[in-house]
Formats: C-alpha cells, structure tokens, sequence
C-alpha cells in the first residue's frame, strides 16, 4: 500500500508515504503550472514569448533565493550542475515552443495538443530510469490520451484554422517531445536534488539562457505585463516545489497520467482570462482523465 520515500539530500531511505501524497502534489503542480500558462499568455501577447519567459525565470530566480539561503545554500556536484543544466536547456526549448503556440491558439486546444506527451514519458522511464511499463500504467496513460481525443474533437469542431492556428498546432506537437523528455528528466533530477536547489538552478539556467538571445527579442514591458510575468514566477515557483516533492517520492509512470488534469485547469482558465468557450465534449474527457489519473495511482498501490 506504500511506496518507499528518499531523503534527497542524503539519498537514504525514510521510510513508508502513502503514494496518495506525491500524487496530490503533483495535482497542485500542474494546477499552478496551468494558471501560470494563462498569465505567461497573456504577458506573451503584449511583449512577445521571449521577453515573457525572461523576465518570468529572473524574477522566479530573485524569489528561489531567500528558499535557498534557509536551506542553507545547497550547493550541487559538478554532475549534478551538469544535470539541472541539460533539463534547464529542454525546459526552454519545451517553453519557447509551447507559448510560441499558445498565443495562437485557445488554451483548451493547445493543452490537448500536448496530452501526447506523457506517452511518450513511459517509454522515456523505460528507457532513461530503467522503469517497468506495467499494462495498468499503460491503460491509465491511453484513457487520458482518449479523454483529451474526446475533447479535442469537440473543441477542434468548433472552427477553421489558418494559418497562425496551424503553425501553433505545430510548435505545440514540437513542444510536447521535449515535454515528455522533460517529465522523465524531472523524476531523475528529483533524487539527485531537494526541491528548493532544482526550483533555483531551472530559473537561474533558463535566465541565462534567454538572456543570451535576448538581444534579438526583447521589448520593454508595461507595469500591466510585469505583473503578469510576476504572477507566473510565483505560480512556476510553486509548482516546480511541487513536483519536485511529488516526484521523488513515486515513480514516473504513476504520476503521468495526473498530468492529463491539466487540461481542466487550461480550459477554466482560458474561459476565465480569455473567454474560450467550452464544449460538451469537455465533461466526457474529464470522466476519462479522472478514470485514467485513478487507474495510475493505484497501479503503484497494488504492486508494491
């Protein structure tokens, strides 16, 4: 009924946790993920992704700090360095992509888009983490990607694309890839790191990585922006916390499918913040995705 918990800063066992903990973490996680994406949107439409993604890292940096100072300024192994670098590089390609393609297309669409990703993620756990792909894993993974079939269907019935919505579609698919590899490098980073150390280093490396091009992209940002790209470091900061806590404590192919709940909070939000209209497709893929995020987390249950 237990999985085993790692104590991340000294790689020793502490003893049973419910795998219902780590799996409510990430539920918060990609919940504060997917509000972020509403307010990155929005700052991303007034001063173009690159700048919002900047200034959302730095400010996420300036707001990790103080956590870190507490922590008592862990500091990581040259391999580990190594490690938050690499994920930092796929975390800003997978981010350039995605909100290069969220500001042309609804936030319900484009969520679906990526559901393919977390597919991907078991064979990456296989591959990467030496993980077992369990058939039960493997069924929750499917009835979410149907869930978001069922619901891209009805939101992709809803109008013509041209050719903005297409280039979206693309830079989301494109997206997705590195999101999967993303998810997989997330659970592998989170036993090697506390939580505090990864939230620091991704923004910290990500900063300076679209600080290098920023030259070619950057706009000067209003006071309405700024608080937007605020909004998203506090939210990215949250999350990151999250999940790092969640993964290290459950193994990847039980947490993925949770990522499917992310679409509800993309569709509220683009509903709430830009008045993307839901369809009735929406309640069924939900049912799906509860079914598959409750398949998920009891395969763990069962089988240890």
């Amino acid at each position: 009924m237990h999985a085993p918990s790692t104590d991340t800063s000294t790689g020793t066992n502490t003893g049973p946790v419910s795998t219902l903990m780590p799996v409510l973490a990430v539920v918060a996680g990609i919940a504060a993920f997917s509000v972020m994406d509403a307010a990155m949107k929005a700052a991303s439409i007034a001063v173009g992704v690159g700048t919002a993604l900047l200034l959302r890292n730095v400010i996420g940096t300036l707001l990790t700090i103080p956590l870190w100072l507490a922590k008592g300024r862990p500091l990581p192994s040259r391999k580990v360095a190594t490690f938050h670098f690499q994920r930092s590089c796929v975390t800003a390609v997978m981010a350039a992509l995605f909100f290069h393609g969220l500001v042309r297309i609804p936030m319900a669409e484009g969520m679906a888009i990526s559901f393919f990703a977390p597919i991907i993620a078991l064979y990456f756990a296989a591959l990467m983490l030496g993980e077992t792909i369990r058939p039960r894993a493997i069924l929750a993974a499917l009835l979410g990607l149907v869930g978001m079939v069922v619901i891209g269907a009805d939101r992709f019935g809803a109008g013509e694309y041209g050719a903005e919505a297409i280039e979206g579609t693309i830079a989301i698919v494109l997206s997705a890839v590195f999101y999967a590899l993303n998810l997989v490098m997330q659970r592998r980073q989170a036993l090697l790191a506390g939580p505090v150390e990864i939230a620091l280093f991704q923004n910290l490396n990500v900063s300076i990585l679209f600080a290098l091009f920023a030259p070619f992209y950057w706009t000067a940002p209003d006071v309405v922006t700024l608080g937007w790209t605020a909004l998203g470091a506090v939210l990215a900061t949250i999350a990151l916390l999250f999940l790092s806590w969640g993964y290290a404590r459950a193994e990847a192919q039980v947490l993925v499918p949770v990522e499917y709940t992310g679409f509800l909070w993309a569709a509220l939000m683009g509903w709430l913040v830009f008045g993307e209209h839901l369809g009735l497709g929406v309640v069924a893929g939900a049912a799906l995705i509860v079914v598959g995020c409750w398949i998920g987390t009891r395969t763990t249950q069962n089988d240890t």
